[in-house]
Formats: structure tokens, C-alpha cells, sequence
């Protein structure tokens, strides 16, 4: 499939929690949040946290159906609990990262 690596990364994370940065190199407030996005990933072991350039993938972009960046998705068994933008992270990790596998999160 067209996002067969995205759908590999997820497969692989098993029942961990995957924080997914959708990103663009020419994106100002992208490049500013990403030491806190590698500072969260220092921080918390046990989320698996995925970049996706949606210039150099554009075509997962498109099924995650991104329209701005950045924007973070969040998944945990192959399927997304939630979706945040850069303000809400901090809180968001810690919360999702402890929800119990079968929990619906609306976001």
C-alpha cells in the first residue's frame, strides 16, 4: 500500500503509544518545536515517536489527512486516539501513555 511503512512503524510499536510529528522543512514553528518533541522522546521511553515529512511522504500526509503543519497524531494499536496540535503535547504524552489499551479518546 502506498503508507506501507507508516502502517510497519505502527504494526511494530505493538500496544506502546506512537506520538506522530507531521513536519515540513520549510515550516518555521516546526523547526521551533522539535527540540521539545526530542526532549519528550528523551523523556518518555516507552512512546515510540515518529516523523513523517510530508514533503518526502506526502502520500501518508494525505491519508492522515494533514492540511497544516505541525501536527501530531496519536496511535496505539494501529489506531489514532487522538490528535493535537504543538500547545497541548506536554499534557497529552503523559495522559495517553497511561490510558489503558480499549480506552476511546476523543479528541
Amino acid at each position: 500500500s502506498i503508507t506501507e511503512g507508516f502502517d510497519k512503524a505502527l504494526e511494530e510499536a505493538g500496544d506502546k503509544l506512537v506520538v506522530v510529528d507531521f513536519t515540513a522543512t520549510w515550516c518555521g514553528p516546526c523547526q521551533s518545536i522539535a527540540p521539545f518533541f526530542k526532549g519528550l522522546s528523551e523523556n518518555y521511553q516507552s512512546v515510540v515517536f515518529l516523523k513523517v515529512d510530508v514533503d518526502d511522504a506526502p502520500d501518508v500526509a494525505s491519508f492522515c489527512d494533514i492540511k497544516c503543519m505541525p501536527t501530531f497524531h496519536f496511535y496505539k494499536d494501529q489506531k489514532k486516539v487522538g490528535g493535537e496540535s504543538a500547545g497541548s503535547l506536554k499534557e497529552t504524552v503523559p495522559n495517553l501513555n497511561q490510558k489503558k489499551v480499549g480506552v476511546c479518546w476523543q479528541s
